[in-house]
């Protein structure tokens, strides 16, 4: 059996494909052919040494896979050889064939692919863990989405929309303003416009009720001066820690250092609120399985679906981390662990 792993902290080019034996699957473990693996920015940083949760090298990353159980445990009920489902790893998933708990499998509906079972669990789950689980995003009110081309942000765009959200602002690169309005947001340069501005400006003044922060830094400040009173900030990532393919302290310390330090009791006359969101280290795996059920229900809908950049064989590895180092990708990155 092949799998992906970080031998060392380096660029993508450091990145192995070894072969191991195959996982023993225990009594409440099932075991599972991966056909998919969603990739996200936190897979990159890890790789560079920027990600505070990541396990000692060498690891095997991936957060999230689609696939067939192929072994039940003894003690496993509910689930079945030749189940098609979703499997949330924590780690490891970029690997042919993995082994997880009962309580992070989930079936998928048969009218979902592969590909898109592997692009909801941490793009999807966390979009809606934030906007609608923490948030208690109601019709009418106002988003501002940063990265808004890429994987959460796709993601958030169609929560958004499916609850009738009035103004969705999203920034990205210039490359990107027609696929971000293709999605129905209202496109701010990151480079060259005040996203501040630009909500203030859509909103008569109020400034928006939601932000979604990947970014850190002193973009956090910025994007808790765009809330408006009583509105709600999301910070889920530090993609300004990360520059490049090659790790870089300067960066990382800079973004560190740049972050703001809130003090509740200064923030009480603004009424605002700031969750930080890592679905990673969520503890209650029930909540999780929960979001997964109703954003299974939403894609059966219609109400949502996930946009695919790319699908790389996963001895590719190194070219699609670059393409997302780049900030290429318009949508979910992922890897194909079954066709050859």
């Amino acid at each position: 059996m092949k799998k992906v792993v970080y031998v060392k902290k380096g660029v993508p080019d450091s990145i192995e494909i070894v072969d191991v034996e195959k996982p023993i699957c225990g009594q409440m473990e099932v075991r599972v052919r991966v056909h998919r693996a969603g990739m996200n920015f936190a897979d990159l940083m890890m790789r560079q040494g920027l990600y505070g949760n990541a396990p000692d090298f060498p690891f095997t990353p991936g957060f999230e896979t689609s696939g067939e159980v192929i072994e039940v445990g003894d003690r496993v009920e509910g689930l079945e050889i030749g189940d098609r489902v979703i499997a949330m790893t924590g780690n490891g998933g970029f690997s042919e064939e993995v082994v997880v708990s009962p309580n992070r499998v989930v079936i998928i509906p048969d009218s979902m692919s592969f590909d898109a079972a592997a692009s909801i669990p941490v793009t999807y789950g966390t979009a809606y863990h934030m906007l609608a689980y923490l948030g208690n995003l109601s019709e009418n009110e106002t988003v501002l989405i940063h990265h808004a081309a890429g994987g959460v942000g796709t993601a958030a765009a169609q929560i958004c929309s499916s609850m009738g959200v009035s103004i969705i602002v999203g920034t990205a690169s210039s490359e990107k303003k027609e696929f971000v309005e293709s999605l129905g947001m209202s496109f701010v340069d990151r480079e060259n416009d005040d996203f501040v501005i630009a909500c203030k400006d859509l909103t008569d003044g109020f400034g928006v009720h939601h932000a979604i922060d990947p970014v850190g830094g002193k973009n956090v400040e910025k994007s808790y001066r765009a809330l408006r009173n009583g509105g709600k900030l999301y910070v889920f990532g530090a993609s300004s820690a990360v520059k490049g393919e090659k790790r870089s302290l300067y960066s990382a310390v800079k973004m560190m250092m740049s972050t703001p330090r809130f003090n509740p009791i200064k923030m009480m006359s603004s009424n605002k609120s700031i969750f930080g969101v890592h679905m990673g280290t969520l503890k209650d795996e029930k909540i999780l399985s929960n979001h997964l059920y109703n954003l299974s229900k939403m894609y059966e809908s219609g109400d949502i679906n996930p946009i695919i950049d790319s699908v790389w064989d996963f001895r590719q590895i190194a070219d699609a981390q670059k393409h997302m180092h780049n900030r290429r990708n318009k949508g979910k990155i992922l890897l194909d662990f079954i066709s050859n």
